[in-house]
């Protein structure tokens, strides 16, 4: 015989990510370093249980998740039925804080810059060191950088990945000679 459900539980629709609409609200959280194997599993199976369950006032948030580059988690949220709001908002950023240290690694909190180095490893700097960056050209015009504060998941997908200037950081480049 069948589990009876509950008509008033309602199952966590979680999705491929690429299912998920350009609509779709965003956060991307980059990890300030590397994560080691076993710190990604704990980081993912971490965040799939809470996504599996993520309600906004009650109701059933239609979700996705990516890992990308070993450094950065996407979590895309289809707004068009249900919406996430501060508190299911503020819910998930507790979540991540609370895997921060089984990852190994720090994901909340801004004032990181992500670039690609030369061997198109992703690396991780404080904004306040950029402008060192870009004047011994470590980072210069055609270096890729990732933009982690889109919102949309139409603007991820049509740039998350940049050159340098074409993005904010083309005001620390030295000028052309």
């Amino acid at each position: 015989m069948g589990a009876i459900l509950n008509p008033n539980e309602f199952l966590m629709p979680v999705v491929p990510f690429e299912t998920l609409p350009d609509s779709s609200r965003v956060w991307v959280f980059g990890s300030d370093a590397p994560l080691s194997e076993a710190g990604t599993t704990a980081l993912l199976e971490g965040v799939d249980t809470y996504l599996a369950d993520w309600k906004a006032h009650g109701a059933p948030l239609t979700v996705a998740r990516e890992w990308r580059d070993g450094r950065f988690l996407v979590v895309a949220v289809d707004q068009s039925a249900a919406g996430a709001t501060g508190c299911s908002i503020d819910g998930l950023f507790r979540v991540l804080q609370g895997l921060e240290a089984a990852a190994g690694a720090s994901l909340v909190g801004g004032g990181r810059l992500f670039y690609r180095d030369d061997h198109a490893a992703v690396q991780s700097v404080a904004r306040g060191e950029v402008a060192a960056l870009t004047a011994n050209g470590t980072i210069a015009k055609d270096t890729v950088v990732f933009d982690s504060s889109i919102t949309d998941l139409g603007t991820f997908r049509a740039g998350f990945e940049r050159r340098a200037k074409d993005t904010w950081v083309k005001e620390l480049l030295p000028a052309a000679p």
